[in-house]
């Protein structure tokens, strides 16, 4: 622990007298970027947020500026003042001439791997983006080198692989920790941090999960009051005996969690009397179900209750304000779970038809539109593209909505999850598949450590 917090003192005036000379941007910006993808990015809330908001005022508030910039620097910037918020326009790529990326082909891969990552923070109707997104993918992978020695190339694969913006942070940390090993401009003290802090984190988690192992009816008078609360809820024991037992917070929490979780148990009758009578439903009639027979909304809502102080009237009522990019975080964890368990992954597809399972949205859409399964699938994928402008579009509209920040980035990483798990086959049907990243995130330590 004294390494770490030597080492945290150290990054944190190299961001600090960085900040303070800016003589370079995109260093800056790199630095900032390497911290979030080594998941140690943290530490240093403040420091990275005064960083931002003077590389913004300085460099992107006033659009005379961006005509000076390389697309490296654009396409960086844009991508990190974004997702903290910040409203750049899309307009800070369009060519003065023709509006068009392809000027910018003489670029480094870099250049072109960060606009990349950039095109998926877009919103609605950002045709810019659009078009650059499917324009530099066809790039990249034509002028990807097949060299594992190659950063770059580690870089571009796994970025085409999954976006940036999709990956679940803990499980990027420990790929990007390797990756940052090897570049020539590493920093030894960030990489050391880094290191030690995901083993620390771990340490964490087998603490929590040794835990929670434990766990029984029993034991629910050591709990907290809060968390007597969710245990209470989790176990269906909301009765009168419940709320003579808790205190006041208790009183109003119940009936919030109650509601969640008749919710979700109606949900799964809908999807009984579907699969009973052998009705196929329209589309829009899955999704509006399937947002919430996912199963994700009862974890958002007891996650919210863990970011707050104190539980209010006011602060139950708050949450309605993150609404929309609840249900949009939803209905990309059901998309994608439809994507990864549908008839072309035939096994998991059998598993879920076994367990009594209604069709899936690619079939409903096949059913209602007469699509074959590769359309209807080419459909799904592009509706989960949709969904995720929606969502950031939502996120940025509620940044300054008074949630808490650990809430809202637990929404997103939700969505986030969805991809993870059932991208290329169904990790929660199938323990094997999981048991590696489980191994990873959870058991083996990062060795090599000074």
């Amino acid at each position: 622990m004294t390494r770490s917090r030597t080492l945290k003192e150290a990054v944190r005036t190299m961001i600090s007298e960085g900040n303070e000379m800016m003589e370079n941007p995109l260093s800056m910006l790199n630095l900032i970027d390497d911290l979030q993808r080594l998941s140690i990015s943290y530490h240093f809330v403040n420091e990275i947020s005064n960083v931002l908001e003077n590389i913004y005022r300085n460099y992107y508030k006033i659009h005379e500026e961006w005509s000076k910039m390389d697309l490296n620097l654009k396409s960086l910037g844009f991508r990190l003042l974004r997702q903290h918020g910040y409203q750049i326009p899309q307009e800070i790529f369009k060519d003065h001439e023709n509006g068009s990326v392809k000027e910018h082909l003489n670029e480094d891969m870099i250049s072109m791997l960060n606009l990349y990552e950039a095109c998926y923070y877009s919103v609605e109707d950002e045709s810019i983006l659009d078009d650059a997104r499917i324009f530099i993918q066809k790039y990249l992978k034509q002028n990807i080198v097949d060299d594992d020695e190659s950063i770059v190339s580690s870089l571009v694969s796994h970025a085409l692989d999954f976006p940036l913006h999709w990956m679940l942070p803990r499980v990027e940390t420990k790929w990007f920790i390797e990756v940052y090993e090897r570049r020539h401009e590493m920093n030894p003290m960030v990489l050391e941090l880094a290191k030690l802090d995901f083993n620390i984190v771990q340490a964490v988690y087998q603490q929590d999960l040794k835990y929670a192992s434990r766990w029984g009816l029993n034991a629910i008078k050591e709990l907290p009051d809060y968390m007597k609360i969710c245990f209470l809820a989790l176990y269906n024991a909301i009765n009168e005996m419940s709320y003579n037992v808790l205190a006041n917070e208790g009183i109003l929490v119940l009936p919030y969690l109650r509601k969640t979780w008749q919710d979700l148990c109606n949900s799964y009758i809908i999807e009984a009397r579907w699969f009973n009578s052998g009705y196929t439903p329209t589309l829009n009639e899955f999704l509006d179900n399937g947002c919430m027979s996912i199963g994700i909304v009862p974890i958002i809502k007891h996650a919210y209750l863990l970011t707050l102080t104190t539980v209010s009237e006011d602060s139950l009522e708050q949450i309605q304000r993150a609404e929309i990019l609840i249900r949009n975080a939803c209905l990309i964890v059901r998309l994608t779970n439809d994507l990864g368990t549908s008839s072309v992954n035939f096994l998991a597809y059998l598993d879920e038809l076994e367990r009594g399972d209604v069709p899936k949205s690619i079939q409903c859409y096949m059913h209602e539109s007469g699509a074959s399964e590769v359309e209807a699938r080419e459909y799904i994928q592009k509706l989960t593209l949709e969904t995720w402008k929606k969502l950031n579009k939502e996120r940025q509209a509620i940044d300054s909505a008074g949630l808490p920040h650990e809430f809202i980035e637990c929404v997103i990483n939700l969505a986030r999850m969805g991809h993870f798990m059932y991208t290329d086959g169904d990790k929660h049907g199938k323990a094997d598949m999981f048991k590696p990243y489980a191994l990873s995130l959870f058991v083996n330590p990062i060795l090599g450590l000074p």
